[in-house]
């Protein structure tokens, strides 16, 4: 496996842009596309030689992990694309990807079409989005983000006991089940934060950001909107508050 960064550099996506991961045998596939950067193109194909690339697996349709793919099968018109689109990869699917067996998984949350793909022989997972070190995952709650299925992705990848966690941004992950399990203290800490913050009569979105998400840059003001969203839904659906025209409040007994 050979890890190729994408060429799109931000604060969001890392300092060399996103990961794509190639995995080179009689079948040679690229997890993720990138964002179809002529340089990423370029040391695809200098890592393939002489290699056609054979196929492009997709951990989720966000333009950062999915915009590449035109660039891609233009340079390698054979090149198969698979996500979680209908007719492409299903819940379980075993996977020929270069030398090995990949089980596709599905894990919403982060978008409800994002799959991990474990490599059955090395338990090494490719996780996309689900987790990063350094950093939390936003739940995109306005567009299609669910906080309630994050969690049970997360739970649902540590009960497989990874051995690594290759992630779409950042350095690999060598301590899996510690990572999830702090991703998942985060979570219950945020939650107990947000009734906490209401109880103490705050209910709007904008205030409770501004309480609990401090010395934010304004680049990521909206994605904490999102994320706050996102554990008012959960909470919302589990009776726990009470949303009335843009304001909210806990629940009564």
């Amino acid at each position: 496996m050979l890890s190729i960064p994408a060429g799109n550099p931000s604060p969001w996506t890392g300092p060399d842009g996103n990961n794509t991961y190639l995995l080179a045998g009689p079948l040679p596939t690229l997890i993720d596309a990138g964002v179809g950067e002529p340089s990423h193109i370029d040391a695809v194909a200098s890592a393939l030689g002489r290699a056609p690339l054979a196929q492009i697996l997709i951990t989720h349709s966000h333009p950062d992990h999915a915009r590449g793919v035109p660039a891609l099968t233009s340079r390698w018109p054979g090149a198969l694309v698979r996500n979680l689109a209908p007719d492409h990869c299903v819940d379980n699917e075993s996977i020929a990807a270069g030398d090995t067996t990949l089980r596709a998984l599905l894990t919403p949350g982060h978008a409800p079409d994002h799959v991990c793909f474990l490599d059955e022989a090395t338990r090494d997972v490719y996780c996309g989005d689900l987790a990063r070190l350094g950093g939390t995952i936003v739940i995109p709650a306005s567009a299609g983000g669910s906080l309630v299925q994050y969690l049970d992705s997360l739970r649902r990848i540590r009960a497989l006991s990874p051995r690594r966690l290759l992630p779409g941004h950042g350095p690999v992950i060598d301590d899996p089940v510690t990572v999830i399990d702090k991703y998942l203290e985060h979570r219950a800490e945020r939650e107990a934060q947000v009734l906490d913050a209401l109880r103490s009569g705050m209910s709007s979105i904008d205030a409770l950001v501004e309480r609990i998400y401090t010395n934010l840059h304004p680049t990521v003001v909206r994605a904490a909107r999102d994320s706050m969203l996102a554990h008012l839904v959960k909470l919302r659906d589990e009776g726990r508050v009470i949303e009335r025209d843009g304001e909210w409040r806990e629940a009564g007994p």
